[in-house]
């Protein structure tokens, strides 16, 4: 594997699992779900053979990880919102 393309691998791994979950907890409204997909999509890409160095594993659960912890944030915080909005 060329170094040039294992960098550009570990600093996608180490930002786009966290957007995924963030994303994809926006368009579900549910933080779980955001990383069920999240996962399943990665997941997938390691079937198909486009992940295959540990280091990448470990940038992608630490991703994950982070990506996780900032959406259950959100959901909190606008549920939060929303029941300040009912009363």
């Amino acid at each position: 594997m060329d170094i040039a393309t294992l960098e550009t691998k570990l600093m996608l791994a180490l930002f786009l699992p966290g957007l995924l979950v963030v994303f994809f907890t926006r368009v579900t409204f549910h933080h779980f779900v955001g990383l069920a997909l999240t996962i399943a999509l990665i997941a997938a890409s390691v079937y198909a053979g486009y992940t295959h160095n540990w280091i990448l594993y470990a940038a992608d659960a630490l991703s994950l990880t982070v990506g996780f912890w900032y959406a259950t944030r959100m959901v909190k915080k606008a549920r939060r919102l929303g029941d300040e909005v009912d009363e």
